[in-house]
């Protein structure tokens, strides 16, 4: 970490999240905040639902919710940015504070309730972004008042397809009342069959996600696992927040929202790692969910992910992570003797399941 870098971060953490977050996206924007030198690591290039990545670790949605810092964010060493979650028309979300620090946890409780610009805004911002790069794609959401959030995702997909290179359907949100339910078997494959008809009607179709939540049974899990495989969907992102609060340590730990960070990494691994069981290497997973370090980014991979999010760790150690976790990674893959980063996939799944 550079001198700039533990500067910045130390002053924005002296102010309320939000607003550090806030300057954060502005600092990018500006050319202020110190972009990391990446080297290139042919072995880490991995192909995740028809997407050819230079490697496999991603920034989660959140992080950029409506396209505001795309292009610094595409010269990070990242090998694919997810932005949004968009909604088809802006709304303001949940009152503030919404956002709270655990650093005694290095994690993090939001309930933001999908505050975002609107579908139109975000879309314009898309199609600006600078050629070339890494993917980027969008998380798609509904609005709270929605009387069809099916629709909602169709709706955003529809908009916002031709300038994107893959979707993300976000049924896993715990800050919109409902939103969960549709991980659900029935209500699931009614959702995906919509967004997927939706896809084939793009004049570029592209690879659609489906991000999940941590807090599932066994029984839920592997209707999920069935449904995306019928419906076709391209991959699963395990996982999103957790509603759950275990072993908390710092002052805002009863404060409700999802809960990132720390001290999701082992809930979300093992789900990640039963996905892959149930599915058996037939639909590509998103390790997301704590991933703080290589050796973590390297359990999630054994796990069974093929690529990689981050998220929460940003905010406690700056971009400089991305370059630290891909030669770790690198170091891992190379000293278990693989020849790619792919051939390692999976073969730790036994240790979480």
């Amino acid at each position: 970490m550079s001198v700039l870098e533990r500067a910045g971060l130390a002053a924005l953490r002296r102010i309320d999240p939000e607003t550090a977050h806030g300057l954060a996206l502005a600092a990018l924007r500006s050319g202020l905040a110190p972009l990391p030198r990446v080297p290139d690591r042919p072995a880490l290039a991995v192909t995740l639902g028809g997407l050819r990545l230079s490697n496999p670790l991603g920034l989660a949605a959140g992080f950029d919710k409506n396209a505001v810092a795309l292009a610094p964010l595409m010269r990070a060493g990242l090998g694919w940015v997810e932005v949004g979650a968009a909604t088809p028309r802006p709304q303001p979300g949940n009152p503030r504070p919404r956002l709270f620090r655990l650093p005694d946890d290095q994690a993090a409780i939001n309930r933001f309730g999908f505050n975002n610009d609107g579908m139109a805004a975000i879309r314009d911002r898309l199609a600006k972004r600078p050629a070339g790069g890494p993917p980027v794609g969008l998380n798609l959401g509904a609005n709270k008042d929605s009387a069809d959030r099916a629709g909602d995702f169709v709706q955003v997909l529809t908009t916002c397809g031709p300038v994107i290179d893959f979707a993300t359907v976000n049924v896993s949100s715990p800050n919109t009342g409902g939103l969960r339910d549709l991980q659900a078997r029935a209500a699931l494959t009614s959702l995906l069959d919509r967004v997927m008809t939706a896809r084939t009607r793009l004049a570029r179709p592209v690879p659609v996600f489906l991000k999940i939540a941590p807090d599932l049974t066994d029984a839920d899990l592997s209707d999920i696992a069935e449904v995306a495989l019928a419906t076709g969907v391209d991959a699963i992102v395990a996982t999103n927040t957790t509603a759950a609060r275990e072993n908390l340590k710092s002052a805002s730990a009863a404060q409700t929202g999802g809960l990132s960070g720390q001290p999701l990494f082992e809930k979300s691994t093992r789900v990640l790692a039963r996905l892959h069981a149930l599915t058996d290497g037939r639909i590509s997973l998103v390790g997301v969910g704590g991933i703080g370090s290589a050796e973590q980014a390297w359990q999630k991979i054994r796990a069974g992910a093929t690529a990689l999010q981050l998220y929460t760790a940003l905010s406690y150690r700056g971009l400089s992570l991305v370059p630290e976790i891909l030669a770790g990674l690198d170091a891992h893959r190379a000293a278990a003797g693989f020849a790619s980063l792919t051939d390692a996939t999976g073969t730790g799944r036994s240790d979480w399941t």
